[in-house]
């Protein structure tokens, strides 16, 4: 065999490897964190409290500033669609476009991404650091149970997170469509009733609920369990601190694909 088709069917052969694990390993640490969830044991004061003071610390001061941030996303998408709308003299969707645009579709990839960025990516620097510091194992030592105190609490703080700003985001983008189109004015609070009802009819509130609940998920334990794995820097190669990254995205897309599917076909 030549030379370089040995090296690369290798290549080829350690990708699909290491992907495989990787795979496993997000599907064990999924697994492991619904058997703590559902564990008794984790409801003790001692082992709340970490999640609970976790939870708090992540949610909290992106509150505010996400908020504000979609509101205004929200208003000058709606008055960019609005205006469009009107020049095609096609006015009377805009509003059910601006709806099923930013509530469905952008709010909650949106929420999660940045859920991502600001809280779950981080943590998986955190626990590679743990890992690769050698505190992870003396700790373990001490006998104390590291996927309660430390990974159990992120991946549930992410979760949190990221369906809390999307909810909250979701009604504020429903506020914001509503103002952009009629104003301070209850003059349109009959017709928007009557438009949000036919644009979430049960089959679509099961997929806005279903793609937010399994993008949170993906945010939550993907860049987590890449952390927990991360293999020490001498053994890593180029690339490997991107993989877990590459998974996610990789899966919100799946995600969204799936949403429109079953929203649209």
């Amino acid at each position: 065999m030549h030379p370089s088709r040995g090296s690369l069917s290798l290549r080829i052969w350690q990708a699909a490897r290491d992907t495989a694990v990787a795979w496993g390993r997000i599907f064990y640490l999924g697994a492991m964190v619904w058997v703590l969830l559902l564990s008794p044991s984790t409801y003790r004061w001692a082992s709340l409290q970490p999640i609970l003071q976790r939870m708090y610390r992540d949610t909290a001061p992106i509150l505010l500033g996400f908020t504000v941030l979609a509101a205004l996303i929200c208003l000058v998408i709606t008055r960019i669609v609005v205006v469009t709308a009107i020049s095609y003299g096609l006015s009377r969707y805009a509003l059910e476009m601006v709806v099923r645009v930013l509530v469905l579709e952008l709010i909650p990839l949106t929420a999660s991404l940045f859920v991502a960025m600001r809280c779950t990516i981080p943590y998986a620097t955190e626990l590679a650091v743990m890992r690769s510091s050698g505190e992870w194992d003396a700790r373990v030592q001490r006998g104390e149970a590291m996927m309660r105190l430390e990974v159990l609490p992120r991946v549930v703080s992410g979760l949190y997170a990221s369906v809390t700003l999307a909810a909250l985001s979701c009604v504020v983008a429903l506020v914001m469509a509503y103002v952009g189109v009629y104003g301070f004015s209850w003059a349109g609070v009959q017709g928007y009733t009557r438009m949000f009802g036919h644009v979430f009819n049960p089959s679509v509130t099961l997929v806005f609920v279903l793609k937010t609940w399994l993008s949170s998920l993906a945010v939550a334990i993907i860049p987590v369990s890449t952390g927990l794995y991360a293999k020490p820097r001498r053994l890593s190669r180029p690339g490997d601190e991107l993989n877990g990254l590459v998974r996610m995205f990789a899966v919100l897309l799946l995600i969204e694909l799936a949403s429109l599917m079953g929203n649209y076909y």
